[in-house]
């Protein structure tokens, strides 16, 4: 059952289109054309790749050009450290259809305590081979109904605080979509591994555990419904989670968003505490479709409406 979002599908088509003609590489690092990020976005035009060095660079920017790919050495060698822009993020995308990939952006505070390592306020935005590492929110996006966040081999680890409002590995504000795939999560600090609004939800193929020192609240909250499908995910409860009943919450907070339907199939959640917990807690009317998931330890299936396969 795949999500179904044809401007979602429309827009990551984009991405992938041939650079048009003219598309340039701007290079940013010591020694290159533009020693800064934003010196370089400066002059970027749609379509632009921004390649960033190798190495380990106290940078930030805000992304107002769409349509272009900044892209580090590889996310364990290029940095963005530390520095953030507008109050925000390492990276704030106000545009549409952008592309990150191959660095890594850690150590995101702001003020406020709801610093990101990439602040999504544009409406097409794919994460490629990215790294977050202890930042208040791993991403953070507004709250864009037309909007596509897409995150694909990416890795979080050691995200979140609950100093003021908590932050999340992922945090999907009401957007349209979010999708995402073959992501490892590990060792979240307070808040949720993933936390959606969206629209539609998909989660496959990813990792998420909060390991010894871990202390993730839910591994995937849903807080205001929609369509779901969580699929061939491997999950796991550490002991020191700051909430022992459930992996996966939907619909807790009250559900605004429409919920045709809820399939979480082919996923194992393993149970590693002094305690027992449900794979998922589902709070919408809409009947929850588990199927073919495995569990270890004390684990219950289903709290709320739904059927077993």
């Amino acid at each position: 059952m795949p999500i179904r979002p044809i401007t979602a599908l429309a827009c990551l088509c984009a991405l992938w289109l041939p650079l048009a003609a003219g598309a340039d590489t701007l290079q940013v690092g010591p020694g290159k054309a533009f020693p800064f990020l934003a010196a370089a976005l400066a002059r970027a035009k749609p379509g632009d790749t921004i390649a960033i060095a190798a190495g380990d660079f106290a940078d930030c920017a805000t992304v107002t050009v769409p349509n272009i790919t900044i892209s580090g050495a590889g996310m364990d060698k290029t940095f963005l450290t530390g520095k953030s822009c507008a109050g925000k993020a390492i990276l704030v995308t106000q545009a549409a259809d952008l592309v990150v990939s191959d660095i890594t952006l850690r150590h995101a505070r702001v003020p406020d305590h709801n610093g990101a390592g990439i602040r999504g306020e544009g409406t097409g935005l794919l994460v490629l081979r990215v790294h977050f590492d202890d930042n208040e929110n791993g991403i953070l996006t507004n709250q864009l109904t037309d909007a596509t966040l897409t995150v694909r081999d990416s890795l979080f680890t050691r995200n979140g605080t609950c100093e003021y409002a908590c932050g999340h590995g992922i945090y999907a504000g009401h957007i349209g979509h979010l999708i995402v795939e073959k992501s490892s999560f590990y060792e979240q600090r307070e808040g949720h591994h993933i936390k959606s609004r969206a629209h539609d939800t998909l989660v496959t193929g990813c990792d998420i555990g909060d390991g010894d020192k871990g202390t993730a609240s839910y591994t995937i909250d849903i807080p205001n419904g929609g369509k779901v499908v969580i699929r061939d995910n491997r999950m796991e409860k550490g002991p020191l989670t700051g909430n022992t009943s459930t992996a996966i919450a939907i619909g807790e907070e009250g559900v605004n968003n429409d919920t045709p339907s809820i399939l979480v199939e082919n996923n194992r959640l393993i149970q590693d505490g002094p305690y027992s917990t449900s794979l998922v807690w589902n709070k919408t009317d809409t009947p929850a479709v588990l199927k073919n998931n495995r569990i270890m330890g004390a684990v219950s299936m289903l709290r709320g409406p739904g059927t077993v396969q």
